[in-house]
Parts: C-alpha cells; structure tokens; sequence
C-alpha cells in the first residue's frame, strides 16, 4: 500500500509544484500590470490637489526622448482649468494611478505650455502612430503607452501594439485605465526617430538602415504618410533614393503631392527621377507647372528629357499612362546575351515583361516573353526561338489611343501587356494590365486595409 501511495504521491506533488510555479509567474504578472499606468487610460482622467479637490483633467503627458535615456522620465501633464490649457512640471505630481492624478500640494504653478528641445507629447506625437518592427519588417501602431514609478520619477517604460489594448479604448471608460499588457514592447528596445526636436516623432526599433530598408514598399509608404515633415525628411534620408523611391510610388497621390511640395526642390528632383517613367510623370502632373518646371531643372539632362516628352501627352492616352521604359534585342542575340541586357534593366523589373526582337535591318519582329528566355538554353539564338515557338506579331496601340481601346485590345488577345508605337510604328512605350486599372480608377490611390494586431 506504501508503495502504492509513493507512486500518487509523485505526479500530486509534480501537479503542485507546477501549480506553485504558475501561481508565481500569474502574481508576477498581476504585479507588473498593478505598477503600469495606461497613458490612453489618462487622457481627460482627474487631476486633484493634495486636499483631494478636483482642478483639472489631464490633456496629455509630456516626456523627454534623449538617446542617453532608455526610459525617458516625465516631465509634466497638459492639463484643462476649465476653459485653459496649461503645463504643469512633474515635480508637482505627488502620485499617478489608473484613473488620476494627484498633486504634491494645494497649490498650482501653472505656466503656458512650450515644447522644449527633446519633448514629446505622449498622446499627440506617438499614440496610435506608426512605428516600424524592423525585426518583424512592419509597420505596427501604438496601442497604448505605460508609465511606471523608477525612483523618484515617472518614466515611459513600455510601447503596447496589441489589438486588445485598441479594444479595451474603445470599450466603456472603466476599461481604459486598466492595462492589457499581452503584446508590450520593452521602451529601452525603441528609439526616437532621428533627433527629437520642437516637433512630433516617430519611434523604431533599434537597428540597421539596412534593416529598414528590407521593409515592403507599401509599409514604407505608409510610415510616410503617418510622419509629420522633419521626420519624414529624415526616414528619406535614411532610405536613399531607390528606396525611397519604390516607397512614393505606393503612396496616396494627394500624400505625394505633398511630401515633394514640402522636400527641397534638389531632393524631391532625385526622389522623381529615381522614380519609374510613368509613376513620375503622375507625380509631377499633381504639382503646379512652376513646381514642375524647378524640379525638371535640377534634374540630370537626359531624365529632364524624358519626362518632359512624357508629360506633352495627355494623361488619358495610351502615351499619358504608358511606361517608357524598354528592353531591346536583336534575332542574333542567343539567350545568354538577352539574359545580361533584360538584367541591366533590374531596377525596373516591375515594368518589363518582354523584350522588344528587332531583325537585322532594324525592323520589330516579336515582343518576346521574359518566360521564353528561362526556356532554352543560353546559346540557342532569338532566331531559333521565334522560329520554334512561331510568336504572334508585335500587339500595339498608337499613343493616341485612349484607356478604353487600350483595354479592349489586352481582354481580346488575352495579353498581360502591348506597346505603344509613335506615327511611324516606332516602339515608344508599354502598358501593362496594372497601368490600365490606374488609368481606369485615377483617384483610387492605394488601397489602405486596416491593420489587426495580434
């Protein structure tokens, strides 16, 4: 029987000590929720003096970014006196709980509020903003913020990205204050977004420019549009032309429109020339003809021309949406050789997905598909090829055509792209499917769906 009880006795034990540990880790945790202070949870929240009697309600918390700073302290409240918005210097705030704030005393030293060099309005400047998770490649929004007592000061200790947090601010006023801590990033793992200065800052995760450049075009495009403009001045900057680039051709058109009004003329003329042909033109068409004329100056000569031969067409022509940007070869070229030229094009690959065949008097003969050159082996000469596969002619538009006539001609041969050819049948452009539905809904931009976080 003893020997029976031993062996119950071994799992019971087990279970409890398993028990014990998991009771520890769940009070540690309610601990660590019980000392945060949800800053989404404090907005319009009490502010008493040390008597208890009620003298304003909390606007936002101001902190100070110093990259010295891996928790950046307090450094007051915006607080509403009835119709007033006035600062209030941490030193006077004798206790911060979820739901208020009490005074050291009865009496107020309130003062016009000014931001100094490094301070950032917690709800205005970084709340429900971007920030990147470079580890993760994406952009994520701030849920909530976290406050914690370190000493004698209030510091920002935590970022919160979980979708429960958006939830509970959204959910009745009791829930706001309490924190839902289940996706919390560490702050000393985050960083200001350049120098923090008189303005609002991004945040990011520490790491590489070469990190943040992996990020997708379409997450770059979206932190552009959520930054206010020294921030994004500085995320260009960081991302270098090409990048950069790829990131304004997803934006919103009226968000583009703006960032290249607001970049320094020499800047914004690097960023639309490092543009594809037909994004470009799209860009520059938004802005005023003087605008238009400023960048095009600062330009280099042989970029300036094209786009200007670009914009005398009209925007709703074949010539006013096509690409201008084409891979050419002769039928004497083997595989090989068509390979290395289509490579040269490699900033361009979302334009290209043929290469023009020219015989040897100069002729076009066939519009070849980027598929037939992963097909054959790289000696076998374009002349074999067309001769095997028997390609169908060239299938063009003239560049008068308009959106209509250019999208019946792709439904009815089932093409993904054709050319667009000038008066003597001279090859001057390609219109693939995606240019077409941009033609067809010119003021849809970019779709935007809305993040879930988990």
């Amino acid at each position: 029987m003893s020997d029976a009880v031993g062996a119950l006795n071994g799992p019971v034990n087990g279970l409890r000590r398993r028990g014990a540990v998991r009771a520890e880790r769940l009070s540690k945790r309610r601990g660590v929720q019980q000392s945060l202070v949800s800053v989404a949870g404090l907005m319009r929240a009490r502010v008493s003096n040390q008597s208890g009697q009620r003298v304003g309600a909390v606007v936002d918390l101001i902190a100070r970014m110093q990259p010295e700073d891996d928790y950046p302290p307090l450094t007051g409240l915006l607080i509403r006196v009835g119709s007033r918005r006035s600062f209030l210097p941490a030193d006077a705030i004798g206790e911060i709980t979820p739901r208020a704030v009490r005074l050291r005393t009865a009496r107020m030293d309130l003062r016009d509020f000014s931001r100094r060099p490094g301070e950032v309005l917690l709800a205005e400047d970084v709340l429900d903003h971007q920030l990147i998770d470079l580890e993760g490649r994406q952009v994520l929004r701030a849920a909530d913020l976290y406050l914690a007592r370190m000493g004698d000061q209030f510091r920002l200790v935590g970022l919160d990205v979980s979708f429960a947090s958006l939830v509970r601010r959204l959910g009745p006023r009791v829930w706001r204050g309490l924190p839902t801590p289940e996706r919390v990033i560490d702050w000393a793992a985050v960083a200001p977004f350049g120098e923090v200065t008189a303005s609002p800052a991004a945040v990011h995760l520490r790491t590489t420019d070469e990190q943040l450049r992996r990020l997708a075009p379409a997450d770059l495009a979206d932190l552009l549009e959520d930054l206010a403009r020294p921030a994004r001045q500085q995320l260009l900057d960081r991302l270098g032309p090409d990048a950069a680039a790829d990131a304004l051709e997803e934006m919103d058109p009226e968000e583009l429109e703006a960032l290249l009004r607001e970049a320094p003329r020499e800047q914004a003329a690097v960023l639309v020339a490092a543009m594809e042909p037909d994004e470009a033109v799209d860009a520059l068409r938004d802005l005023s003809s003087g605008e238009r004329e400023e960048i095009l100056d600062r330009m280099p000569e042989e970029a300036a021309q094209e786009l200007t031969a670009l914009l005398t067409y009209p925007e709703d022509t074949a010539g006013g949406f096509m690409t201008s940007v084409l891979a050419r070869a002769s039928v004497s070229n083997t595989i090989g050789e068509v390979e290395r030229i289509v490579a040269g094009h490699r900033e361009h690959r979302a334009e290209i997905d043929g290469v023009l065949i020219y015989d040897t008097d100069g002729f076009l003969v066939a519009d070849l598909p980027l598929f037939d050159l992963i097909a054959y082996p790289d000696d076998k000469t374009i002349a074999q090829v067309l001769d095997a596969e028997g390609h169908p002619p060239p299938l063009t538009v003239s560049a008068d055509a308009n959106v209509g006539e250019v999208a019946q001609q792709l439904v009815k041969t089932r093409r993904a792209s054709l050319l667009v050819v000038d008066d003597d049948e001279r090859p001057i452009g390609r219109i693939l499917a995606d240019d077409v539905l941009d033609a067809l809904l010119p003021e849809r931009g970019r779709f935007h769906f809305p993040r879930l976080l988990s």
